[in-house]
């Protein structure tokens, strides 16, 4: 009885622990498969199927939101800030030009004094050069150099009255016979109404007239016409002098008032 009760004991443990195997044999064996077949597991419900394959589309960008706009479309009083700020540049370039045309113009004024005085021009050498000195070089030179050799209007006209004599008689390379016509000429002159007397007392009372008015040019000229001219070499040379420095002053004073000058550094 004991016997017989072991051996069936036996029987069912074995048969338990077949049956456990062959469990664990069969999970095994499905989980293997359902690893390898994506197909099976997608029949028995254990993987989700694979969505179709889709081309993908662009993107179109949204349009930005009103509070995304930039300020200057969304706030129209920035563009009325704007166009103000650009009116008062306008007027402050105008303001800084006209200043500038000023200086230039003190300058210029300032050395025409200095020259017509007959003094150096000391800083405003400086001056000059800054302003005009870019764009107007010669001018400049013109003036410093009269500067350094100033020429005044009263010591023209005296020493002009003192070659007087010398101006109206005739140069040396004039024969006596020539002299003597000259002045038997001088006695009765005979010249039409609307032009000037062409001997040599009338032309240099006129010179003499135009260089005591400051018209030192046309006093030039008329001296060049006078038989002495020849004896007046260094007064004729310091004319010449004066009247290129004032034309230089005439040119930067001119640049001055249009502006054609150089900007301060």
């Amino acid at each position: 009885m004991n016997a017989t009760t072991s051996r069936t004991s036996s029987s069912w443990s074995a048969r338990l622990l077949i049956g456990l195997l062959l469990l664990i044999a069969g999970a095994a064996a499905a989980t293997w498969a359902l690893a390898r077949y994506e197909s099976a597991a997608t029949f028995l419900g254990v993987a989700e199927p694979n969505p179709p394959s889709q081309t993908p589309q662009p993107v179109m960008a949204a349009p930005p939101a009103p509070s995304q706009l930039p300020a200057r479309a969304a706030d129209p009083r920035i563009s009325v800030l704007e166009a103000r700020l650009a009116r008062v540049e306008n007027a402050t370039q105008q303001a800084q030009g006209s200043v500038g045309r000023a200086d230039a113009l003190v300058v210029a004024f300032a050395a025409r004094r200095a020259i017509d005085r007959g003094v150096a021009l000391g800083y405003l050498e400086n001056l000059l050069v800054e302003r005009f000195g870019p764009r107007h070089q010669s001018a400049v030179g013109t003036i410093i150099a009269a500067s350094h050799q100033p020429v005044r209007l009263n010591d023209l006209v005296a020493e002009y009255e003192t070659l007087g004599p010398d101006l109206r008689r005739g140069g040396p390379q004039d024969s006596w016979w020539t002299n003597l016509k000259r002045e038997l000429g001088s006695l009765i002159e005979v010249h039409r109404a609307d032009q000037p007397s062409a001997n040599a007392d009338a032309r240099y009372n006129r010179a003499m007239q135009r260089l005591a008015a400051g018209d030192v040019d046309q006093a030039l000229a008329e001296t060049m016409r006078l038989p002495g001219a020849s004896r007046a070499g260094g007064w004729v040379a310091k004319a010449r002098r004066y009247v290129a420095a004032h034309r230089a002053l005439d040119q930067v004073e001119s640049a001055a008032l249009l502006g054609d000058v150089s900007a301060p550094l």
